[in-house]
């Protein structure tokens, strides 16, 4: 609450850092300008339907577009029953610092019926990043993808694509999200696992009820398209791939990589993966598919998403062909994937790290188990770090 004070009680204040961010704006930059209103939808998936947390009623919501060097400008009014903060995930507050979202960190929530105005500069990141509320468990369905281009006149370091497609990957509870996480406070247990994963909001026809619920996009014959990867899902690393086509991965996380082609990639809650895919194969209907990696003794959905890779002129009546994605509990494709990434570090995207390490620091983080009385086993799990709960 003390940064609502300091922001309350210093009007002056608040202007000056207005003036500042508005002096280091460079010259050729624009100021792009979004309206986001929380609001309540009912939707439905998997034969269910019920109310969820929304932006502009859309799930996944929209996609906020800029360039490096633009001033963003995002107006978020409140119409849901919950406190609500929104974070951008990925950009770099360097003097917007009230900007970056977190409830009650650099932020109070925003209350039913009250507006918040973020304001911050992209500042020398180009790629895709994504924007989720950041409190409580409203990222679930509250989400969407950051489109960050490169300044007007400088090309991609990769072969430029000829479109290019979102593709946000997260999970789907028939139940109320918020009630899961107390029932499983309340038992002392991990909360259930989502009931599907989506591809845009989408779970795919492996699914009941799911025919209309199913995202598609169509290529032509010869064509390059970009593929941006973001997965919003609570908790699961996933793994991704395209029936029949080979993928070049050519950014994470807003950074550039050096280009190498996979079958299948693995992407982490949180994470972007921009892939290039040619359609070289023969036209028809291919499977888009993810689902869960896990190696450790843990319960988690393991139920497969998908959606459609179309050519034109192909018909719906075509049956579509499934990916062959690593097994759930593939180790070591998941870190022979991981040893593949590297920065680009080219003369106009060099990798300019700290060769020198000053201090070293040692951090343990993991779950504990602390004593519940009124839980089902008279015990709760407990996130630790440094053995401190």
């Amino acid at each position: 609450m003390a940064m609502g004070k300091i922001l309350s009680s210093g009007p002056i204040l608040l202007f000056l850092l207005y003036l500042v961010a508005l002096v280091s704006l460079p010259a050729d930059a624009a100021v792009k300008r979004y309206q986001f209103d929380v609001q309540v939808k009912n939707v439905s998936r998997l034969c269910h339907a019920k109310p969820i947390v929304t932006v502009n009623g859309m799930f996944p919501g929209p996609t906020i577009y800029a360039r490096d060097g633009d001033r963003v400008v995002i107006n978020v009014t409140n119409y849901a029953q919950y406190n609500m903060s929104i974070h951008w995930h990925g950009l770099k507050q360097f003097r917007n610092g009230w900007a970056d979202g977190p409830a009650y960190i650099t932020q109070c929530p925003i209350q039913n019926g009250h507006s918040y105005t973020y304001d911050f500069n992209v500042t020398g990141q180009k790629g895709t990043l994504w924007w989720h509320a950041h409190i409580f468990w409203l990222r679930a369905t509250v989400y969407g993808a950051i489109v960050i281009l490169p300044k007007q006149g400088t090309p991609f370091p990769f072969p430029q694509p000829y479109r290019e497609t979102n593709i946000v990957l997260g999970e789907w509870w028939n139940n109320d999200v918020e009630e899961v996480v107390k029932q499983g406070n309340k038992l002392g247990l991990p909360p259930t696992t989502s009931d599907a994963h989506t591809i845009n909001g989408k779970p795919g026809p492996l699914f009941p009820c799911s025919e209309k619920h199913t995202f598609a996009m169509e290529v032509e014959q010869g064509k390059t398209y970009l593929l941006r990867i973001i997965n919003a899902a609570l908790n699961d690393e996933l793994f991704f791939a395209v029936a029949g086509h080979n993928m070049t991965v050519v950014e994470i996380d807003a950074v550039y990589t050096k280009p190498f082609t996979t079958q299948a990639i693995l992407i982490a809650p949180g994470q972007t993966t921009n892939v290039l895919v040619q359609a070289n194969q023969a036209p028809g209907r291919y499977f888009m598919a993810a689902r869960p990696f896990m190696d450790a003794p843990l319960t988690v959905d393991n139920k497969t998403a998908t959606a459609i890779l179309q050519y034109k002129g192909i018909p719906n009546t075509v049956l579509p062909i499934l990916p062959k994605l690593p097994l759930p509990n593939d180790t070591a494709f998941a870190l022979s994937y991981n040893a593949k990434l590297r920065s680009l570090d080219s003369p106009l995207y060099p990798a300019n790290v700290p060769l020198k390490v000053d201090r070293r620091l040692f951090y343990t983080i993991g779950l504990g188990i602390n004593p519940c009385p009124t839980c089902l086993n008279g015990t709760r799990l407990t996130a630790s770090l440094n053995n401190i709960t």
